[in-house]
């Protein structure tokens, strides 16, 4: 079979240069957010990416190709495509078989920008440990524990189980920074109550990190925190009222698997009157934005 991971030629120049770029996914664009707004958010967080002098680098699946870099007319196409397949990491090789169109989710997005020779990944928020289902264990989280970008986010997203979602990250070795924080952000809320294992300031302390995590050749993500700006942040009383009934809503029409997180951050957005979404937005901008400081930080560096 042939190589089905295609780099731009703009990437594949800044990738050989060592210049900074952010890898982006596109599951927010094909799942995340209806049209118009997903094509808008895709757009927006590109130009933060460039506004900060780095070069975004969105990953998705077209007609079973993997595309690292998309022009803005591969762009409108995905976020226009309802039947697009949201691509985890075990979809892959369906959806490249069967000559797809996908958005990739973290998990997906973090081994593909690894293998492209990206070094650092921009989120919303990391999937985790669902509530009252322990044995619900996002991809995201092992392949965090097995691939060495650092992947900026806002935490885990607040509808997981938080404490549980930490301490597998703790269990396997992988690092939460808190970006001028002390606590674990919980995606729409700025503060969880939890603990970061270490807190830094600036794009420069976390490449620091970076190039030591390679020296001792260790496999893990830095999962570097970042708070949803307190311009856009849904206060956690009000965010955990919200889940908390979303959550009830779930399990009495018996919504699970695939579809349960979905349907969890669709309800939010209506039981909290758009503030859920305006606060994902908010961080979904912020976080492109520390990402391309952190990769210039890190350009020139050969951490790997």
């Amino acid at each position: 079979m042939r190589e089905r991971l295609y780099v731009t030629p703009e990437i594949a120049r800044a990738l050989q240069r060592d210049a900074p770029v952010v890898a982006l996914e596109s599951a927010l664009i094909t799942h995340g957010f209806a049209p118009p707004a997903n094509l808008e958010i895709a757009r927006r967080m590109e130009a933060a990416v460039r506004q900060e002098g780095a070069q975004p680098a969105t990953i998705a699946v077209l007609a079973g190709e993997v595309r690292v870099g998309l022009a803005d007319e591969e762009l409108v196409r995905l976020a226009s495509d309802r039947a697009a397949r949201k691509v985890s990491l075990r979809d892959l090789p369906l959806v490249l078989a069967q000559g797809m169109n996908g958005g990739t989710t973290v998990a997906a997005t973090i081994h593909l920008a690894h293998r492209a020779g990206v070094r650092v990944f921009a989120t919303g928020g990391i999937g985790g440990v669902h509530r009252g289902h322990p044995e619900d264990v996002s991809a995201d989280l092992p392949v965090l524990a097995s691939t060495p970008l650092v992947v900026v986010c806002a935490g885990a997203k607040a509808i997981l189980d938080l404490p549980r979602t930490l301490e597998y990250l703790e269990t396997h070795g992988v690092p939460v920074i808190g970006y001028g924080t002390d606590e674990f952000p919980a995606f729409y809320s700025c503060r969880s109550g939890l603990t970061v294992d270490a807190r830094v300031e600036t794009p420069e302390q976390v490449a620091q990190m970076a190039q030591a995590r390679a020296v001792l050749g260790l496999p893990a993500a830095l999962l570097v925190c970042v708070p949803v700006p307190e311009a856009g942040e849904l206060p956690a009383g009000e965010a955990e009222a919200a889940i908390a009934r979303a959550v009830e809503e779930a399990e009495a029409t018996g919504v699970g698997g695939k579809a349960l997180t979905p349907f969890l951050l669709a309800r939010l957005v209506e039981l909290t009157g758009g503030r859920a979404r305006r606060a994902n937005e908010a961080l979904l901008l912020n976080n492109a934005r520390v990402a391309a400081r952190i990769a210039q930080a890190l350009a020139g560096t050969n951490e790997q």
